[in-house]
């Protein structure tokens, strides 16, 4: 007998540090978690690559987050213990380029990436970018150096102002590619 296993992706949420009181399990997108739970100060990533919202419907700050265990919320470099929405980050293996703009609408000068940078300023010397093209996998930018400060999630897509991958100015310090390991 032949039988494939299939391996789903899960996220637990638990209200308290250290992965201790009440706990949700997640394994699909989630528009609302209020229903679920009040806060959030420990997160397990079972499967998959994550994107966690601090508002529901996908809105306010994005924590990207991979397998791995999250002891606290400063450990997924969040700003307070509140999560409201959460969804599977698709396209996290196999090959990736982004391409990066100085400008909007992709003019100015231009970046290929295939891999991550901790450092774009040193690389580029320009520390904004004004506008990207993701042509395969799916990407964070951090608003600093050393992938720190406020995550972006960018998708295979264009993104011809950085409004529209919702960051408030067009400061990127760092990317890196988002894989499922």
């Amino acid at each position: 007998m032949n039988m494939t296993m299939r391996i789903h992706s899960q996220i637990v949420f638990y209200e308290d540090r250290n992965f201790k009181g009440h706990y949700y399990e997640c394994s699909t997108d989630c528009p609302e978690l209020n229903t679920h739970f009040s806060h959030c100060n420990s997160i397990r990533v079972e499967n998959g690559a994550w994107v966690l919202y601090e508002r529901p419907n996908y809105m306010g700050y994005q924590y990207i987050l991979t397998r791995g265990e999250y002891p606290d919320y400063q450990s997924w470099m969040g700003y307070n213990d509140s999560i409201r929405s959460c969804r599977l980050i698709r396209n996290t293996s196999g090959v990736f380029r982004v391409r990066v703009y100085e400008r909007p609408d992709f003019s100015g000068q231009m970046l290929d990436c295939t891999e991550d940078e901790n450092n774009l300023p040193d690389r580029w010397h320009h520390r904004e970018v004004h506008s990207a093209q993701v042509q395969d996998g799916a990407w964070v930018f951090y608003e600093l150096p050393n992938y720190h400060g406020r995550q972006y999630l960018l998708e295979r897509g264009e993104y011809r102002r950085f409004n529209e991958w919702a960051a408030m100015n067009p400061n990127v310090g760092s990317f890196r590619r988002i894989r499922d390991i």
